[in-house]
């Protein structure tokens, strides 16, 4: 059961990203999506959408690798005095 909540966390910040991914693309090719009334808006709420999703997920696996003592030293938590 944890694994599937895990798992399911995963996927909607990939779901973000990836919509954020369309969104940029759209931008470029002039099309616009309904909600947004200007292109250069589409992109940045698709960039925010982006950055937003791929920093959860990165920051998703750094926790977990940091618990399994799994990351370089410039990555491991500083003990505090």
């Amino acid at each position: 059961m944890d694994r599937i909540i895990a798992l399911i966390i995963m996927v909607i910040p990939g779901f973000i990203a990836a919509l954020g991914v369309k969104l940029m693309r759209d931008m470029v090719f002039g099309i616009l999506q309904p909600p947004l009334p200007w292109l250069w808006l589409q992109f940045i709420v698709g960039l925010l959408f982006f950055l937003i999703g791929l920093g959860f997920i990165a920051g998703f696996i750094l926790h977990r690798d940091r618990k399994r003592n799994k990351v370089q030293v410039k990555f491991q938590k500083k003990e505090r005095p």
